[in-house]
């Protein structure tokens, strides 16, 4: 019984580590925190299993976070204000052209994040954005204004 409770702390433990790393963060892990969290891994087994190498011990180590996963999504579909907290909201990001900042910082979502995203869509100009949104993955979305709302003028033409 100790290994299953151990094991369920370090489940909320390791939930809290994500939650506080930020969404911008574990949208795209860089080669560092993926090694990171992988080590992480590592280092918290000793605390939920100590000294004990048997099968079984390992076996109701993985069980009891397989479990808590599964219920944890479960209660997710099934009782939507818990899904809003495991797994946070959607937020704006930016919007009419305009860029958030608080939002972006208290987000810890960088300027330069943002506008490699931007870039990633095929959108050259924070103005022509409508609509930024930081998703509760860490994955932005831009929704873009009509050309002739963007108060740019008229592209050269070719050649």
């Amino acid at each position: 019984m100790d290994i299953v409770i151990r094991a369920a702390i370090i489940f909320v433990l390791l939930w809290v580590i994500t939650r506080l790393a930020g969404r911008s963060t574990l949208g795209e892990l860089s080669s560092f925190e993926l090694i990171l969290f992988i080590t992480m891994g590592d280092l918290i087994s000793e605390g939920v299993v100590p000294q004990d190498y048997s099968a079984t011990a390992g076996i109701l180590a993985v069980g009891t976070m397989a479990v808590l996963t599964i219920s944890m999504a479960w209660v997710n579909s099934h009782w939507r204000p818990a899904a809003r907290v495991t797994h946070g909201v959607p937020v704006i990001v930016a919007k009419d052209g305009e860029l958030l900042t608080d939002v972006m910082r208290r987000e810890r979502l960088g300027l330069d994040d943002l506008l490699a995203a931007a870039r990633g869509q095929g959108i050259e100009l924070v103005g022509d954005i409508r609509l930024a949104v930081l998703e509760a993955n860490g994955q932005l979305s831009f929704f873009t204004s009509d050309g002739g709302e963007s108060g740019a003028g008229e592209p050269p033409p070719a050649g």
